[in-house]
Order: C-alpha cells, then sequence, then structure tokens
C-alpha cells in the first residue's frame, strides 16, 4: 500500500490536485482502500463458489450441471444424460422404472411392473424454446396415457437471475402449478395467463417455462396418441344458426328454465372454498366476512342478438335499436349480477376494459371495452328481478365468436391481501344458445373413424394443438400484456430527449432544472427499477456478444420489451451523448447512488474530493473487471455470469435487498462509499458502465458547451462536476460524464461563472454614455452648472431709484 501511495504522489497531476483540494490528505485516501479490496475479496468469493462447486475433479469447468456425458447442447436428444439424474418417483409418481429413450420426438416410457403408465420428455427435446440468456431451460416433464401432467423439474437452465438470486424453490412452486392439468382433454387458450403467479423479478424465464411445458404437451400428445379414443361411427355434424324469424318473447322464468339466460349464483361460503381450494394460503386466511350463506354475487347472461331472447329482455325499442347498431354476424351478449361482488368492477373507467369478465370460447377469448358497454336501468321480460348492475354488450368486431357454439362467461375474483399484494380466483358461467332459438342450414354427411394407431395424429389434436401454435409469439404476448408500461417508458425516453435537445434553456432556470432532475432520477429508481425491474446489466451485453457467435435471434431479446427498449435507447443516445444519457438518468442502481448522495449532502455528510490522478487510474478498475467478464465469457457464458455479481444491481434493484446477507453485505460494500464519494461505484467498479463507454467513442455530436477560458485560469466546472469528469485543463472526459448539466448551469450562470462575471463588467465599463452627453463630436468638459443657482433673495426686482 505505502508503495502504491508512494508511485502516486510521484505523479505531477496528482500533486497539483492534492495541492488544489487539501480537503483529501494521503491517510484520507488510503482510508478508502481497505474498503475497495474488501468489497473485491467478497465478490471474488460470492463469483467463485457457485463455479468452484460445479468443477470437477479434472479442474476444467464444465458448462452444464448436468446432461454432459459427451452431448453438446444442441447436439441432439439429451433425455437419457438428465433421467440419470433422477429417480423414476421425482419425475413420475408410481413409476418404479423408465426406459430408455426411443422415438422422434425422443421419450422414455414409466412403467409400474410390466405396465405402462406414460412417458417422460425434454422439453428442449421438443421445442426450441429458449430463456432469455439465449440458453435452453431443460425441465422433465411426466405424462400419464390420459393426458394428465403429472410430474415436472427443472433440471438445468442459465436465467440470470435465478441463477444466484431468486430461490430455486420458488421456480419449483411455479413449475408444480402445471401438474395436474390435462391440456388433451382442456386445452388451453392461447395467451392465457400462467395457472400459477409469477415470481417477482423472473417474469421471463417462468414465461418461458411456462410456454415450453404447455408446447411440448401438445406434441407428444398428438405425436403418441395419448388421450384419444376413436369412434366406430361419428354422427352428422349439424350446421346451425341463429333463427332470426322466431321472435316470440318469453317470461323471465321461462327463459332461465330454457337456457336462454344462464345463472352462477355464488354465496359467501362458496367464495370462502374457492379460495382455500386454489392453494393460496394467504387468501384462505382472510375470509370473506358475513353470513356464509349469504350472496357474493348472482351473475346472469344470455345472448340477446337472438331476436326472441332480445326482444324478451330488452323490449321491441331497445332491441330494434341494438339491431341497427350492430353490424353483419356481429353479436350481443347482456351480462347481469346482484351481490356484494361487481362484475363490472372500477378498472374499465380507468382503463376502458373489463377485466374482470372473460367470454371464452374454445381456443379463442376476448375481453369487453367500454366502447362496446352500454348501460341498462331494468329488463323488460315479465318477472325479471330487480338487477343492481345491467351490462349489454356487442362483441368487439375483431373477436373470433360463434353464437351457436357453447361458450362461458368467466368472472375473476380477488381478494386483497396487502398493500403490494392480491390473490385472484375464477367463476365460470357456462352458457349455450337453446336449439329453439336456431335453425339447420347444413348438414356433413357421417365420416368412419376407427382407433387411431400410436404415432397417428387425430384430427382433434390436431386442430387444437393448431390453434396454440397460431398464437401469437411468446414475445408478442409479453408486449401486448405490457402495454401500458411500454407507453409510460415512451414517454419518459421523449421527455429524456426533449431535456437534451433544450438543455441550454433548461439549465438557465437552475432551481427548476435541479427539482426536474432530482424527480426523475426518483421516477428511475422507483418505476422503472423497483416497479419495472428493467435494469439492464453488463449480464445483457455478455449475452448479445455471445448470441452473435453462435445463434442470434430477436426473440430472445424481445422476451422483456421494457429492458429492449431501454437498450435500443441506450445504443442510439451513445451516439449523441456518449453513456450519460443511461448512466446519468435511466440506470436505476445509479440514480439510486446520486438520491443517497443528496439526502448524505443534506446531512452534512463530509464529501471526499478524489485528487485528479487517483480518480483517473481508479477509473480504469472498472474497464480491467469488464474485460475480465468479457474475456471468461468467451470460454464460458455461465461462468460469467456468476462472475457478474460484481454488479449489485440483482440485489439492490431487482430483489430490493431480500437476499443472502453476502448480497447484501456486497451491495451495502459499494453504496455506502457513495455517501462521501458521490457514485463512487458507477466512477471506479462498474462493468456496464466501461462496456457504454467504449463504442461510445463513436459519438460524433458535442453538446456541452465550453469557454475558451475553461481550464485556464477557471477550474470552477472542474472543482464542482459530481463525478470529476472534466479534466484539470478544461475539457470534458466523455468516458466519465453522466450528461448531468452540471457544468451547463455554471456555463449560464452570471452570478457565478467567472467568464460571465468578466464579461458584463467589461460591459458596464464601456457602457455607451447617456442621451445629454453632447452632440457628436463635442467634447463635455463638465456636466455640472457653472452659473450658482438663483436664491429668493437673487429673485427680488432690482429698483431703479438710488
Amino acid at each position: 500500500m505505502s508503495l502504491t501511495m508512494a508511485w502516486l504522489s510521484t505523479d505531477p497531476s496528482f500533486t497539483a490536485m492534492r495541492r488544489a483540494s487539501p480537503c483529501l490528505s494521503l491517510p484520507a485516501l488510503s482510508s478508502l482502500w481497505p474498503a475497495l479490496l474488501l468489497g473485491m475479496v467478497l465478490w471474488a468469493f460470492l463469483a467463485s463458489t457457485p463455479a468452484l462447486a460445479q468443477a470437477p475433479a479434472n479442474g476444467k469447468y464444465q458448462a452444464y450441471q448436468f446432461g454432459q456425458n459427451g452431448t453438446a447442447l444442441g447436439a441432439g436428444p439429451r433425455l437419457g444424460a438428465f433421467l440419470k439424474k433422477v429417480t423414476p418417483t421425482e419425475i413420475f409418481p408410481g413409476a418404479d422404472r423408465i426406459g430408455p429413450p426411443e422415438g422422434k420426438p425422443t421419450i422414455a416410457r414409466a412403467y409400474a411392473g410390466d405396465k405402462l403408465l406414460g412417458y417422460v420428455y425434454l422439453t428442449t427435446d421438443i421445442v426450441n424454446t429458449r430463456g432469455y440468456s439465449s440458453k435452453p431451460i431443460d425441465t422433465l416433464v411426466g405424462i400419464s396415457l390420459e393426458g394428465e401432467i403429472v410430474g415436472a423439474k427443472l433440471v438445468e437452465h442459465h436465467e440470470p437471475i435465478v441463477l444466484i438470486g431468486i430461490p430455486e424453490s420458488k421456480v419449483e412452486n411455479f413449475i408444480q402449478g402445471y401438474v395436474g392439468k390435462n391440456y388433451v382433454k382442456e386445452p388451453p387458450r392461447p395467451g392465457a395467463p400462467p395457472p400459477v403467479d409469477i415470481v417477482s423479478g423472473a417474469t421471463v424465464t417462468l414465461m418461458v417455462i411456462g410456454d415450453s411445458i404447455t408446447r411440448s404437451v401438445m406434441a407428444v400428445a398428438r405425436d403418441y396418441g395419448i388421450g384419444r379414443a376413436g369412434q366406430a361411427q361419428a354422427a352428422p355434424v349439424e350446421q346451425r344458426a341463429i333463427d332470426m324469424e322466431k321472435s316470440t318473447t318469453e317470461s323471465w322464468d321461462a327463459l332461465l328454465k330454457s337456457g336462454a339466460v344462464s345463472r352462477l349464483h355464488v354465496t359467501v361460503a362458496d367464495i370462502n372454498k374457492a379460495f382455500e381450494q386454489s392453494g393460496k394460503a394467504a387468501a384462505a386466511e382472510k375470509p370473506e366476512s358475513g353470513d356464509p350463506d349469504d350472496t357474493f354475487v348472482d351473475l346472469y347472461t344470455a345472448l340477446v342478438s337472438a331476436p326472441g331472447i332480445g326482444k324478451s329482455l330488452l323490449g321491441d325499442t331497445e332491441y330494434q335499436y341494438l339491431r341497427d347498431r350492430l353490424a353483419p354476424g356481429q353479436s350481443a351478449i347482456l351480462v347481469a349480477g346482484n351481490g356484494r361482488y361487481s362484475f363490472k368492477g372500477s378498472g374499465y373507467v380507468r382503463g376502458g376494459v373489463f377485466d374482470r369478465i372473460e367470454v371464452i370460447q374454445q381456443e379463442n377469448s376476448f375481453h369487453f371495452t367500454d366502447l362496446d358497454h352500454t348501460r341498462l336501468a331494468d329488463l323488460m321480460a315479465a318477472g325479471a328481478p330487480n338487477l343492481k348492475e345491467i351490462a349489454l354488450f356487442t362483441v368487439p368486431t375483431d373477436a373470433v365468436f360463434d353464437p351457436v357454439a357453447p361458450w362461458r362467461l368467466q368472472l375473476t375474483v380477488q381478494r386483497v391481501l396487502s398493500v403490494k399484494e392480491k390473490a385472484f380466483t375464477t367463476l365460470s358461467l357456462n352458457y349455450t344458445l337453446p336449439q329453439a332459438y336456431t335453425k339447420v342450414v347444413a348438414a356433413t354427411p357421417p365420416a368412419v373413424q376407427t382407433p387411431p394407431a400410436a404415432g397417428t395424429p387425430d384430427a382433434a389434436l390436431d386442430q387444437t394443438e393448431t390453434g396454440i401454435e397460431e398464437a401469437p409469439a411468446l414475445w408478442k404476448q409479453m408486449w401486448a400484456a405490457k402495454i401500458g408500461q411500454i407507453i409510460v417508458i415512451a414517454i419518459a425516453l421523449l421527455t429524456l430527449i426533449a431535456v437534451f435537445f433544450f438543455q441550454d434553456q433548461l439549465t438557465k432556470h437552475e432551481v427548476f432544472y435541479q427539482r426536474f432532475r432530482t424527480g426523475f432520477l426518483i421516477f428511475t429508481l422507483f418505476w422503472i427499477g423497483w416497479y419495472a425491474q428493467a435494469q439492464l446489466s453488463v449480464v445483457n451485453v455478455l449475452t448479445f456478444t455471445t448470441s452473435l457467435r453462435t445463434d442470434f435471434s430477436w426473440e430472445y431479446f424481445l422476451m422483456d420489451p421494457l429492458v429492449f427498449i431501454l437498450w435500443v435507447a441506450t445504443a442510439m443516445s451513445l451516439i449523441f451523448w456518449n453513456r450519460g444519457a443511461f448512466c446519468g438518468w435511466l440506470c436505476p442502481f445509479g440514480a439510486l447512488q446520486e438520491l443517497a448522495n443528496k439526502v448524505a449532502k443534506r446531512l452534512h455528510v463530509p464529501q471526499i474530493k478524489v485528487p485528479h490522478g487517483v480518480n483517473t487510474r481508479l477509473a480504469g478498475l472498472k474497464y480491467i473487471i469488464f474485460l475480465i467478464l468479457f474475456g471468461v465469457s468467451l470460454y464460458e457464458l455461465g461462468l460469467a455470469e456468476k462472475m457478474a455479481e460484481v454488479e449489485p444491481f440483482k440485489t439492490a434493484i431487482i430483489l430490493k435487498f431480500a437476499r443472502d446477507w453476502p448480497f447484501v453485505l456486497f451491495a451495502l460494500a459499494v453504496l455506502i462509499p457513495g455517501l462521501f464519494i458521490e457514485r463512487f461505484y458507477c466512477r471506479y467498479m462498474c462493468p456496464m458502465g466501461a462496456a457504454l463507454a467504449i463504442p461510445a467513442r463513436l459519438r460524433i455530436f458535442n453538446w456541452l458547451r465550453r469557454y475558451k477560458t475553461c481550464g485556464n485560469p477557471c477550474q470552477l466546472c472542474a472543482v464542482e462536476c459530481p463525478v470529476q469528469a472534466i479534466n484539470p485543463e478544461g475539457d470534458i472526459n466523455p468516458n466519465e460524464c453522466i450528461q448531468c448539466l452540471n457544468c451547463q448551469q455554471l456555463y449560464h450562470n452570471e452570478r457565478r461563472c467567472p467568464h460571465l462575471i468578466q464579461k458584463n463588467a467589461k460591459l458596464k465599463r464601456h457602457k455607451a454614455p447617456p442621451p445629454d452627453a453632447g452632440l457628436p463630436g463635442e467634447v463635455v468638459v463638465s456636466r455640472k452648472p457653472t452659473v450658482r443657482p438663483r436664491t429668493p433673495a437673487d429673485a427680488a426686482p432690482i429698483s431703479s431709484n438710488p
């Protein structure tokens, strides 16, 4: 340490800055080194421990914990290698042995003695769904002969957030939510949410896992004839349509009896039981209060575009008005309800979507919007009860809906558990239009079917799987689900662009600009970071560069829309504003450091000014860290991802410090110095900042304005730069600048900028003479009066008498 300090002390710039900055002495600087070294040692320990735990005896690190045995990733079916790592009952309860891998797609048969129970397969051998790391997520799945998922187990993955951060138990709980589902008998709706709540911080990973399980089950069931039973003779297929001639009105009781109006009655006891059976213990612990026999919701629905039903419920005038509004082939549905739970809710007022009710018909579904809605006061059918809520909805024109085929109205019930947490369950109201309101328009001759042989595709399964395959890609579903967040981040980016383009006008108003910047940093930390969890990381850089060398696909990076948008915006900003747009404004961890330092200054925590020579040398440390990570990623991305824990982003932002104590200790170890040295981690340790600074050398614009006297002799901007990105010579170091625009505030400040003060002083000395200075060319010797002013005595008249 003494040798290091002696070397620094010989540097001329260090010596000059030490004289200029007496607030930092060599002993004070020495006190920082133990904290920095402790942090680096802790990082090395955390990064190396997971890797060493997987190192084989020969000392060479293997990329995968399972499935090696000479079989390279993507070289062929890998089911056999994974089966050696599990027992039969782990993946298929009741099985005592699992046969060898066979067939295409590759499966293994599960037996109890000599009895075949079902099949076991690896999802990545069936479907090509990959995670955010662009690497496959391997899940073993057991499926019975009836199509039920009896077991599922995650065996290998390379997702950064789950490698070190999200407990494996939470991921396993999510996967177990699929056990018991039968997607052969009850095919999932395309784009439907998973059956288990997503774990915060691992949305992309878990969505990919759920998608791979769903698609692979359908593929295996189709190719191996799972859950199918043939019929010797199929009945003739009748094509029916609404009978527009049937317009006889019926009473309320008659409509209910015939099924023209369908009803769902749920009591308080029923809804409490539904939450208990949902498996959500926290929801069951907060039951609905009141008499168990009280009505929780009494829900009714009917297809009122059928003339007989519509005229009965709406009356002739309202029905005719409805018919005039409907497009050809468009349907209308009435929904009414009583009870303490509203099927409308209040969400539609803010977002325009009735998110509590959804119409589901086979693989198709849709929600109603406020544009489809008409409020009704009462029903016109004889004997109809007084209902609290009555809504008339027109089916959206872009929805796929057959009014004759069966459908169901699904009601989502929410239960508030805490300020931030809610539990949900669903209730279904089935509806089938009675044949009395329809007529036959065509009939298809019967077809003879024989029981299909194993491996022969079944038409019904083909149709189901086709619906799944034709559903929007998973990344498109995630973009559609986060459209609100996308709009918010787009507005924030447009605002930031406006700040940079109009920086001269903004920085002239110092108080307003400082408040605006603080508000934007708060938005970055709380919304982008802790809420949307869109923290960019050096792991994203390493994954991108690795995918360029292997099997690049945009679909992998489109999985998280906010991260993708921020990456595109950051890449574009490098041309205009170096790395400052991200590091100074859009990085949640950077915002956390700056806001913490602002609080520290308010509390009068002493600030340390690092000498220029020391600052320059310490700034090189982050480049060394990045180059090490990049070099390791060329050898093995998985190891580089673990070493990337040098970034405390996952701990502080994604997991909000809810993590094992060593990681929290490391995050605090790099945050605490930031209370004394603003953005300590950003300046000296951040590999992400280094990764952005390298391509930022291609910047073709320079927006920061300087005077010729900046740096010689004036040093005000260099002294007050919060990250010391201004050299003593006056030039701004683009690699370290975070575009905080502090120097631009000084540039326009006529009371603080020495250049402007001197300039204004010269203007005052050379100010033009006043208008009474005389004629052009006339020399005015003195403006003082040359005649003594007359006094009252002088003004008296002079007598002519002697």
